[in-house]
C-alpha cells in the first residue's frame, strides 16, 4: 500500500487522499497509524471493496465526493479501483480490462486471440487435473493461482512425480496479512514452463497510447518456487528485444481494452527470442521497481502517473534512462529470527543508497513461500546495470539473519 501513498505525499494536497482499505486487512498492517504521518491523506475509510458490487455500494453513500482521480495501491483493488473510476467519471484502465488482468486464465485466453504468445494453459481442480495436463503437455510444468500476487502459490514441477507434494504446497496460500478472513476462491492454472530470461515492462498508458516504457531484467531464486531475487533498471538487453518486449505490451493493453493507468506486465524470452507473456498488472509495480525507476530515469514517474489518472497528457518520455538502479533481496531459513548483523557494512558498499531489514529478533520467519518471506533488501544506483547489479548483490551478501529453529 506505502509504496503509492507515500510517494503521493510529495506530490498531491494536503487532506486529498481518501484512502480505502479492508477492515481486517486495515487493522492487522495499522494502516491508520502508517496513513496518519502523510499530510496527503484525509481519511481512512474501511470498505469490503473486493466483493461484487463494492463499487456501486461505496459510490452510492460517496456521491459527493470531487474525485479527480481512483489509483489502486494494490493488486487485489485494481477492480475496484476502474469500476469506481468509471462511477465518479474520471480516468481508468475501464472494468473489463482490470478484470482481464485480475484472472491469468481469461488474460491468457484473450492475449492467445490477439496472436500474443502464452504457454499451453489450463485451469486446474486437483492433482489428477494437473496429472493429465503433463501427459498432454510433456517437459516441465508450473501450477499456479490465476487471482493470487507476490508468487503465492506457485510451484515448477519437473516430474510427474513431484505433482502431489508440489499441488499440497500450493494451495496452501497464506497471504492474512494482504487479504480478508473470508479469503479469495482457490482457482489454479497448469502451465507450460517457459525456460529463458524474465524481465518485465512497466508502461505507463494515456487513453490506450503509451506515454512511458521500461524494462526491468529479473533475477529469481534458485529452488521450485519462482520468486523474485533480484531486479535490474534498466535491463541490459539489446535494442531490438527492448523494443519487442515494449510493443508485446502495448498489444496486451489493446487486447485487453485497458485505456488509462499503469501496466506491470511480465515476460519469459524463449530461446527462439520469442517473448512469452507470464502475466500482467494494471497497476504500479512492487518490489521497489516504482524506486528503481525514479531513480534511473530523470522524470517523476510517480507524478506523471497521478497527471494521466486525472486525464492529464503528460506526453512521451524521454527514450532512455540516464543511470542504472538494482535491489536485491534476502532469503533465510525456517525459524525464529534471533539477531541481524551487517546492515552498516552494506551501506557502505559503495553505490549503495538504501538498505532496510523486513525481520527483527523474535520473529517468526519461513522459507521462501511468497516475495513477502524476503527477509531483507539492498538497491544501488550505478552508472551502468552492472555496476548497480554488482553493488546490489555485494551489500545483500554482507547482511546475515541468524535463525533459531523451531522446536
Amino acid at each position: 500500500m506505502m509504496n503509492v501513498v507515500t510517494p503521493a505525499d510529495t506530490i498531491l494536497p494536503a487532506g486529498s487522499v481518501l484512502y480505502v482499505e479492508e477492515p481486517e486487512v486495515a487493522e492487522r498492517n495499522d494502516a491508520a497509524g502508517k496513513l496518519a504521518a502523510l499530510d496527503c491523506v484525509r481519511e481512512l475509510v474501511t470498505w469490503e471493496y473486493q466483493v461484487p458490487g463494492a463499487a456501486e455500494r461505496f459510490h452510492d453513500e460517496h456521491p459527493d465526493e470531487p474525485v479527480v482521480a481512483v489509483i489502486p495501491a494494490m493488486e487485489y483493488a485494481v477492480p475496484f479501483a476502474a469500476r469506481l473510476a468509471e462511477l465518479y467519471g474520471v480516468p481508468g484502465a475501464t472494468l473489463t480490462a482490470a478484470e482481464t488482468l485480475r484472472d491469468k486464465g481469461r488474460l491468457r485466453a484473450v492475449t492467445a486471440a490477439a496472436g500474443i504468445a502464452n504457454p499451453a494453459s489450463a485451469s486446474v481442480a486437483s492433482p489428477d487435473d494437473v496429472r493429465a495436463f503433463a501427459e498432454r503437455h510433456p517437459g516441465r510444468i508450473i501450477i499456479k493461482p490465476s487471482n493470487r500476487q507476490a508468487t503465492i502459490g506457485t510451484w515448477i514441477i519437473d516430474g510427474p512425480g513431484a505433482i502431489d507434494e508440489a499441488w499440497t504446497a500450493a494451495i496452501a496460500q497464506d497471504e492474512s496479512m494482504h487479504v480478508p478472513d473470508r479469503g479469495l476462491p482457490l482457482r489454479m492454472l497448469a502451465e507450460q514452463f517457459v525456460t529463458g530470461p524474465e524481465y518485465s515492462v512497466e508502461m505507463l498508458v494515456h487513453e490506450g497510447r503509451s506515454r512511458f516504457a521500461n524494462v526491468t531484467d529479473k533475477v529469481l531464486f534458485d529452488g521450485p518456487r519462482p520468486i523474485e531475487r533480484g531486479h535490474v533498471v534498466p535491463a541490459d538487453i539489446p535494442d531490438p528485444l527492448h523494443e519487442a518486449l515494449v510493443a508485446a505490451t502495448a498489444r496486451v493493453a489493446g487486447a485487453v481494452g485497458f485505456r488509462s493507468g499503469f501496466l506491470h506486465c511480465e515476460w519469459i524470452v524463449a530461446a527462439d527470442g520469442t517473448p512469452y507473456l507470464v502475466e500482467c498488472a494494471g497497476r504500479l509495480p512492487g518490489d521497489m521497481i516504482v524506486l528503481l525507476m525514479e531513480y534511473a530515469w530523470p522524470i517523476n514517474i510517480t507524478s506523471r502517473y497521478f497527471d494521466v489518472m486525472q486525464g492529464v497528457d503528460p506526453g512521451p518520455a524521454q527514450a532512455a534512462a540516464a543511470a542504472a538502479c538494482a535491489v536485491w533481496f534476502l532469503a533465510v531459513d525456517a525459524g525464529v529470527v534471533e539477531c541481524v548483523d551487517g546492515l552498516d557494512d552494506a551501506a557502505d558498499v559503495p553505490d549503495v543508497v538504501r538498505v532496510e531489514c523486513l525481520v527483527a529478533p523474535g520473529d517468526e520467519v519461513h522459507e521462501l513461500r511468497s516475495s513477502w518471506d524476503r527477509a531483507a533488501y539492498a538497491m544501488s544506483w550505478a552508472p551502468t546495470p552492472e555496476e548497480a547489479r554488482e553493488a546490489a548483490e555485494l551489500a545483500i551478501a554482507k547482511i546475515h539473519v541468524k535463525v533459531r529453529e523451531l522446536p
